[in-house]
């Protein structure tokens, strides 16, 4: 390959890689936590935003940091801070992916459902195999750069129009945004849930993992690294934030009004815009579900593909085989997949803290980062406030959870 091709290669890479981890971060897992948490928390939701985008930047930023600038994957820090360690943290991270995989699976019916008015499994399936598709390419990695940059943008697009729509309370939402009026507690377990959807287990590591594949490591790329990581965390944020708005203004001029548990998405869009408004939510649902199929996939197998040459050597198959494993279990389970994608977050979230503290340790270590390695103080110091709240609220949060299962 040119050094031109390389470069543009490269460049590519760097705005995939932000787009990867940007929309595995506002999956259907996102759209229906949301949704969701808007319906019960109304503008106080505003709140739960904030502080998941401070935590959450806070964790990208560090975990980015660490594993670029080394060049080295989640699992081969871990291993070389603890021998074993790397095989433990990817067992998390796929069981996690696989939960959540599942869950975008069932996105995906959703939105296709809405959408054509597929049925649900029928739905599963082509959701699927529009992922599938992409790794069956030659170039499936740039393939997979383009298509999550471009249903990122149809994703933007869509609720914005909803928004214009539906004319939010922006004043009340801003207002609550600072001061909740549903009180800090009732707050705890939507900011748990929506951080574990949005940074928990693979997800804070698929952009990261896409830079690493790409070569665009060490301290020379560390401002294409920065640009990569910043750019993915506004495109999220953004998401965020503007997905709130369109459900709060729905809310606002439908008080009292509960969402359908089912799809809460839908639901929403139909209330706020009508027929229309339905479809669109379909479009979003669906768009969101193919790329975080593809990011959950694609990086839960980037875990397991140091430990074994074979996987190294057949990653596009190996990656195909864990959506289709994904499916049959949606397929054969068939559990409401608005329900599992809100307890996949609170899964996840458990395995936030354990990977975010075994990178701030690796950043001190200096057989790992070595002796030019620049590391901001700071970053590191929030990091370890946020590996604390996140590991308080995740425990607690999931121990409830479970309890309410039995």
């Amino acid at each position: 390959m040119s050094e031109n091709k390389k470069k543009a290669a490269g460049g590519g890479a760097i705005l995939g890689a932000a787009f990867l981890m940007a929309t595995s971060a506002i999956g259907p897992g996102f759209l229906t936590q949301t949704a969701t948490f808007t319906s019960s928390l109304g503008a106080s939701f505003g709140f739960v935003v904030l502080v998941a985008v401070i935590l959450s930047a806070i964790a990208q930023l560090n975990i980015w940091k660490v594993l670029c600038g080394t060049g080295y994957r989640g699992q081969d820090i871990a291993n070389k801070l603890l021998p074993g360690l790397g095989y433990v943290v990817s067992f998390m991270i796929v069981l996690g992916g696989l939960v959540f995989n599942i869950g975008n699976v069932g996105g995906g019916g959703l939105g296709l459902n809405t959408l054509f008015g597929l049925p649900l499994k029928a739905g599963y399936v082509v959701a699927a195999a529009i992922a599938i598709l992409v790794f069956c390419l030659k170039n499936a990695k740039a393939a997979m750069d383009t298509l999550t940059k471009v249903l990122g943008g149809i994703m933007i697009v869509v609720i914005l129009v909803i928004i214009f729509v539906v004319q939010p309370p922006v004043g009340e939402a801003l207002k609550n945004t600072f001061m909740p009026s549903s009180g800090l507690t009732a707050t705890f377990d939507p900011i748990l849930t929506i951080l574990g959807g949005t940074v928990g287990g693979y997800i804070t590591f698929a952009g990261a993992h896409r830079l690493i594949d790409a070569g665009v490591t060490g301290e020379e790329n560390k401002g294409e690294i920065q640009k990569s990581s910043v750019t993915g965390i506004i495109v999220a944020a953004v998401v965020r934030v503007l997905l709130f708005l369109a459900i709060l203004g729905v809310i606002a001029k439908n008080a009292g009004v509960e969402l359908d548990s089912s799809n809460p998405v839908a639901d929403a869009f139909l209330l706020g815009a009508g027929q229309i408004g339905y479809r669109f939510a379909g479009l979003v649902l669906a768009c969101a579900a193919v790329t975080s199929i593809i990011g959950a996939a694609y990086t839960s197998v980037s875990f397991l593909k140091t430990f074994n040459k074979n996987i190294d050597a057949h990653e596009n198959q190996w990656v195909i085989g864990f959506i289709v494993v994904s499916t049959i279990i949606m397929l054969l389970v068939g559990t409401t997949p608005a329900v599992l994608l809100v307890f996949a977050g609170a899964f996840n979230g458990l395995i936030l803290p354990i990977t975010l503290l075994i990178c701030l340790i690796a950043a001190k270590s200096k057989k790992i980062v070595g002796d030019k390695f620049s590391y901001s103080n700071v970053l590191w110091v929030l990091g370890l406030i946020v590996v604390v709240i996140s590991g308080y609220l995740g425990v607690t949060t999931f121990i409830s959870r479970i309890a309410s299962l039995f």
